[in-house]
């Protein structure tokens, strides 16, 4: 059984979504493989949804700024109403402490003044102000818990802090995902689920298309691989991993869901925090909860998955590390006895920059490595892509003469020579789920 397609796009979270779906509006022939049950149930459904700007890099920056003005009117970008409900963006603002290792938040503000994009810079007691619930010493660097300094402040105050107003989270991440697949099939779209690509096709020194565990070939002179923790072993059946000199691999996260502080109107006051000082960030959740995740300081030992479908998907002690450093910066933060949240696999780089990009195999592409810090960016990841795609198809050589993006909200240009898979490792990253 054989079907021919113009691009396949291999993963069905909010990257390959988008990509689909900007594809199908150029008139692409498209369908999204997925190996689950459904749209945005692998890495999206796990993520946390935030949407933010404060990146290390100026590009990054300005894709996250670019991406959120499409999750301000979703329904006008999708051009559909999907019948289970549209996901919501929930505005909240972001509190991000200033640290030694963001460099004080001043390569940050420079994107920031060079977008437009408003903030407040706050100095300690101000902060305290802000949101009386933090004690506003300085703990960091952050150690783990059984460190014997772990507890005790190393410092008077924190270094101050930016808030930014026009912050927030989408409510369901895996909603996004079939909002845009109800998109991505109003323009002609198809998607196919419980699908596992075993091979990818080629003919003539290119891809040619791929087959499932269930013997369907499916054909198609483009091949996007979008399967977030999969992606490496995507890459491994292409042949394309040697050609790259930037590789992703899969990454076990535990994300905490905590009940919030006592005292006062939780939802209504709470904001996003970024707090390098402790390495955690949390962002407020619908019921007087609180979602909780780790900035990989360097006390974080990261776990690294060689196979996607076979780890330990139980929480670890790491879980008890973030809430208890979490408790240094907020006291009053209850500390549950048994652990609950979600665990889950993010798709990280080397460099934790992702990589948008063609590869040495003509006609298969990535959008990889986005795990983590990219879900905000899925829009304009699409339309990059896209972009991409044409530009390649159509004779221009990426590697040495990169594919621009013009961003229509910011009116900024972006270098996509930025996220390739043959750029040296970006030494001015966070190396962490900040991007």
């Amino acid at each position: 059984m054989s079907k021919n397609y113009d691009a396949i796009i291999i993963g069905a979270g909010i990257i390959g979504c988008c990509c689909g779906y900007e594809l199908a509006k150029r008139g692409y022939r498209t369908l999204n493989l997925d190996k689950l049950h459904g749209a945005g149930y692998g890495s999206t459904a796990s993520s946390c949804a935030i949407v933010r700007f404060h990146y290390s890099t100026p590009d990054g920056v300005a894709m996250a700024r670019e991406s959120y003005f499409y999750w301000l009117d979703w329904a006008k970008y999708l051009g559909v109403v999907d019948e289970i409900g549209m996901a919501r963006y929930v505005n909240t603002g972001c509190l991000v402490f200033k640290t030694e290792k963001n460099h004080y938040l001043r390569k940050v503000m420079k994107s920031l003044d060079e977008l437009r994009v408003a903030y407040q810079e706050l100095e300690p007691a101000a902060v305290e102000d802000f949101l009386p619930l933090l004690d506003t010493r300085q703990f960091g660097p952050p150690v783990a818990h059984d460190h014997p300094r772990f507890g005790h402040p190393t410092g008077d105050s924190i270094m101050g802090a930016l808030y930014l107003p026009e912050s927030g989270f989408i409510n369901d991440p895996q909603l996004s995902c079939h909002n845009v697949q109800r998109a991505c099939e109003a323009r002609g779209g198809e998607f196919r689920f419980n699908a596992e690509v075993v091979e990818i096709l080629e003919h003539a020194g290119r891809t040619a298309g791929l087959r499932l565990a269930d013997g369907t070939t499916l054909e198609a002179p483009i091949v996007v691989n979008a399967a977030g923790p999969h992606s490496s072993q995507i890459n491994r059946l292409a042949g394309v991993e040697e050609g790259m000199r930037i590789k992703t691999r899969a990454l076990k996260r535990e994300v905490c869901h905590l009940p919030a502080p006592a005292g006062g109107d939780w939802e209504a006051r709470a904001t996003i925090i970024s707090d390098g000082d402790t390495g955690c960030y949390l962002r407020p959740e619908i019921g007087s909860h609180l979602l909780l995740g780790s900035e990989d300081p360097a006390c974080d030992e990261h776990h690294w998955v060689e196979d996607p479908d076979d780890y330990n998907s139980n929480f670890s002690q790491q879980w008890f590390t973030q809430v208890l450093r979490e408790a240094q910066r907020i006291p009053a933060l209850p500390v549950p006895s048994r652990a609950k949240g979600v665990v889950g696999l993010y798709d990280a780089t080397d460099d934790w920059i992702p990589l948008y990009d063609r590869s040495d195999l003509p006609g298969f592409y990535m959008a990889v490595g986005t795990s983590g810090n990219q879900y905000k960016n899925g829009p304009v990841a699409g339309k990059l892509m896209a972009e991409l795609i044409c530009a390649i198809e159509a004779g221009q050589d990426h590697d040495r003469d990169p594919v621009r993006l013009h961003l229509q909200y910011t009116r900024h240009d972006l270098d996509l020579g930025f996220f390739s898979r043959l750029r040296e490792i970006n030494t001015e990253s966070s190396f962490s789920v900040i991007g």
